[in-house]
């Protein structure tokens, strides 16, 4: 066995304001493109702000590395509906009050606690084994691009809804096809393959258990991803423990429960803030304050783990080119995948025509990104044999252009989707954000300290024991989220008793009043 070798240890308040400003400027531009690759903006800065503040010499220069991973860890959350529980939280009726609170906690876990992992992975795993995983990655995500632009549209002119019980089952489904095919061609079943193979199985069994066998629905008619969710998160953390990736267990669990309790503090937050009798984008409100306790979520795990863990192993081949594709998947990929939604505001606005010299107003955007991305990556894989004078030759330098590259692109990008119909509620949004990408770029350039060098030791990791168990972990957990979410209950029933606290939809989950419904299953 080898020895850890002490590192300078993580600041605790810069890292957790740090990741906390970073994660909340990217869920409140989140809220204006939704989904999985919503979710991908915030885990992305965030996790890249953890590795700028570690003071780890290793961490900074996996940056990119942390940008994309923590990108991946969050967007599965994106799946999730999660409004109409939030509506159960203004209802008036104690009981819907109650379990609003508690699903929130639900969905905040399951979003959380793969933001936890994913960050995690790129600070624990060793450099082969981080780096296997981007061809299994590449072909799922190829996978995904066929099914949403070719297969979907195929089935359903032929009539198929494949509207079941609206959750991604068939993205699931394709994404265990993909490994199963990829680990096929390559005659072997890899850690890497059976990653992906634990977290698609693992949402079926979710989905199958406790949708279609025990019947459970969050939000009827609303859709049931958070089942397939819970099958997810349970299969990650099967791989973990598997693979004796303890800490990376932890710090999953760590965020999972904080983001969790966050999650549902931050509605509470929200109807006493309401009361101020100020009209304003509330929800908007909401949703930066959720990025800010899910920031400290992911900072209070991984702080611990850049204390106590020791210097990264370097063996294997490198695969240098897996630099360039992660720097290309946080400043293009990310990008694109939210930003080409902005056309379709722009032209219904009319401030875009709809098709400009035959060529549809969508294409041109592509073409433009295109471009963008030959402009980007020709001088990234230069760069790997000839060094380039504009990008610094120290990890934190490179960490710092990244992070700042990818803010303003973002703040940018959310202000042209949004300014063709600005108002002047816009202002606790846009406005909001770029007072925090302001302070966040002043502490991206003030905080972080150029990392401790660390020098390679021994063939493997070792990692210590985490100071605390995790079944005192989970015990510790539970007792507070139980806590929190009947003071959150108890906050609002004395705020608001049985009277609806409007600035949602009346929604209510139980009693002879109850607003919800069944919805058809799939034609076959």
């Amino acid at each position: 066995m080898t020895s850890a070798i002490p590192v300078a240890p993580a600041p605790f308040w810069p890292t957790l304001i740090f990741t906390g400003l970073s994660l909340s400027i990217g869920w409140g531009i989140r809220g204006n493109f939704g989904h999985e690759t919503g979710a991908m903006i915030a885990g992305a800065l965030s996790a890249i702000a953890i590795a700028l503040t570690s003071q780890r010499d290793d961490w900074q220069r996996r940056v990119a590395y942390f940008g994309m991973f923590g990108a991946l860890g969050w967007s599965f959350g994106g799946s999730m509906s999660y409004m109409q529980v939030v509506a159960y939280t203004h209802s008036g009726h104690s009981a819907s009050v109650l379990y609003g609170f508690a699903c929130l906690f639900v969905i905040g876990f399951l979003w959380a606690a793969p933001g936890g992992v994913g960050t995690a992975l790129a600070a624990v795993l060793d450099l082969e084994r981080l780096t296997q995983l981007f061809a299994p990655i590449t072909v799922v995500l190829a996978t995904w691009w066929v099914q949403e632009a070719i297969f979907e549209p195929w089935l359903r002119t032929r009539g198929y809804s494949l509207n079941w019980y609206d959750t991604d089952w068939l993205g699931a489904l394709s994404a265990i096809i993909a490994a199963l095919a990829y680990a096929g061609v390559r005659r072997k079943i890899d850690a890497a393959t059976s990653l992906i193979l634990h977290m698609g199985i693992g949402w079926w069994a979710g989905f199958v258990s406790l949708v279609l066998i025990l019947g459970l629905r969050m939000t009827p008619p609303r859709g049931d991803n958070w089942s397939g969710c819970l099958g997810l998160v349970a299969g990650l953390f099967v791989y973990c423990q598997r693979h004796q990736l303890v800490e990376v267990t932890r710090a999953g669990l760590v965020t999972g429960i904080l983001g969790g309790i966050g999650f549902a503090a931050a509605s509470m937050l929200k109807l006493a803030e309401v009361t101020s009798g100020y009209e304003t984008n509330w929800h908007s409100i909401l949703e930066q304050t959720t990025g800010l306790f899910n920031g400290f979520a992911v900072a209070i795990a991984m702080i611990p783990l850049a204390r106590r863990s020791p210097s990264l192993v370097k063996r294997g081949p490198q695969r240098r080119w897996t630099e360039v594709y992660a720097v290309g998947f946080v400043l293009l990929l990310i990008t694109y995948l939210n930003f080409r939604k902005n056309p379709g505001d722009w032209i219904r606005n009319h401030t875009v025509p709809p098709e400009m010299y035959g060529i549809s107003a969508s294409h041109w955007f592509d073409i433009a990104y295109l471009l963008l991305t030959i402009a980007i990556l020709v001088p990234l894989t230069r760069h790997l044999k000839h060094p380039l004078a504009l990008i610094p030759s120290n990890p934190l330098g490179r960490g710092q252009w990244l992070y700042l590259a990818l803010l303003w692109w973002l703040v940018v990008g959310n202000f042209e989707r949004v300014v063709v119909g600005f108002a002047p509620h816009r202002l606790v949004t846009e406005g909001v954000i770029l007072l925090n990408a302001a302070i966040a770029t002043l502490l991206t350039v003030l905080l972080p300290a150029h990392g401790i060098a660390t020098r390679e030791v021994g063939t493997e990791l070792n990692v210590p024991r985490p100071h605390v168990s995790l079944r005192r972990l989970i015990i510790a957990g539970s007792i507070l989220t139980i806590f929190s979410v009947l003071v959150d209950w108890q906050v609002v029933r004395a705020i608001y008793g049985d009277r609806f606290a409007g600035h949602a939809q009346l929604h209510i989950r139980f009693g002879k009043n109850a607003t919800t419904g069944e919805q058809s299953k799939p034609k076959s």
